[in-house]
């Protein structure tokens, strides 16, 4: 029989999961750090920014959207652009992402100076 801990312990590893299922990849964390940090962004500049391909850019920008992090707005001009912007939801993960930030930085400067 599981005691109060296991039950806990398993909860916490299906909420990890679940986290990474939605940011998973190695582009979701970077196309919603610049939209968190830096406001809506137009494809091109996404793509730009970012260094992601215009097809895997539109592949995980598609995802997110579906997971309610980002949104899209089609510009009415000629020719076309569409803006993307982080939505309220996304700006839950600042924290998160700031925290991912600073330990990428820390970890950086660690192993350079091994």
């Amino acid at each position: 029989m599981k005691d109060n801990l296991d039950v806990a312990c398993e909860n916490v590893h299906s909420f990890i999961q679940d986290t990474l299922y939605v940011v998973n990849g190695k582009w979701k964390l970077v196309i919603l750090s610049i939209l968190v940090n830096n406001g809506t962004k137009r494809f091109g500049e996404l793509s730009r920014e970012s260094g992601i391909s215009p097809r895997i850019l539109s592949k995980e920008l598609h995802e997110l959207e579906l997971n309610q992090l980002v949104s899209r707005r089609v510009c009415d001009t000629k020719p076309v652009t569409v803006e993307y912007s982080s939505t309220e939801y996304a700006e839950t993960l600042k924290e998160v992402i700031g925290a991912m930030i600073r330990w990428g930085q820390n970890h950086r400067k660690k192993i350079k100076g091994q």
